[in-house]
């Protein structure tokens, strides 16, 4: 009986916490005048613009890529300071997601280092391609929305575009077809998938091509 009530007072320990929690993290979204819904669409559009930024076009499966940071940094100076103008933008979603100051600082010393090594021409293009300031603005302000309001999904900053167009269709007639686990993944991986096509297709080509100079150069040389 004794081991029966330990356990019983055990769970509604357990329930209370965890009701206490949910509370907490609907506190403090209220504190900052927000809805869950407006967070997780603010956090897509900060993902827009970082994907944009660091990794328009990336390696299949992963978050490797060149946008339109690397892009602008190919013109001296001017590229340079126009990126970490459209980079305060990343600053500015975080901030109105109520993500303190002191966090973001990385991000912004992140940013100025940018924009001083990218002024190097050709080797600061290269560098570009690894010093994503946008895309670490990401990361703060996700890891903040974990901390301080529960939110834990990442699809919607993984895949933004096309989040937000699946969202759509999922809301559409064909409602039901869409939100199927499966046509969602491949829907997502959309680009992963046409990516791969593309390398393997990409390396077929390179493959015939080496083979037919081989053949060519045995038949003209008899080392065939």
């Amino acid at each position: 009986m004794d081991k029966f009530k330990k356990l019983s007072r055990f769970k509604a320990k357990k329930s209370s916490n965890t009701n206490g929690s949910v509370v907490d993290y609907q506190a403090k979204l209220a504190e900052q005048g927000l809805t869950r819904e407006q967070v997780i669409a603010t956090e897509r559009k900060l993902a827009k613009f970082a994907n944009t930024m660091d990794s328009l076009v990336r390696v299949p499966f992963t978050k490797q890529g060149i946008g339109a940071d690397a892009a602008l940094s190919t013109i001296p100076l001017a590229g340079d300071v126009a990126g970490l103008i459209l980079t305060s933008y990343a600053f500015i979603l975080g901030r109105q997601l109520g993500v303190p100051a002191d966090k973001m600082t990385p991000a912004v010393r992140l940013a100025l280092i940018d924009m001083v090594v990218g002024i190097v021409p050709g080797i600061g293009t290269l560098l570009d391609i690894f010093i994503r300031p946008s895309r670490k603005t990401l990361g703060i302000v996700h890891e903040h929305l974990h901390q301080e309001y529960g939110i834990t999904e990442t699809m919607h900053m993984d895949r933004p575009f096309l989040h937000q167009s699946l969202e759509d269709k999922q809301q559409g007639r064909f409602g039901a077809f869409w939100r199927n686990s499966i046509v969602a993944w491949l829907y997502l991986h959309i680009p992963d998938i046409l990516g791969l096509i593309v390398i393997v297709f990409v390396g077929w080509g390179i493959w015939t091509a080496i083979s037919w100079l081989v053949g060519l150069f045995g038949q003209s040389t008899g080392f065939g």
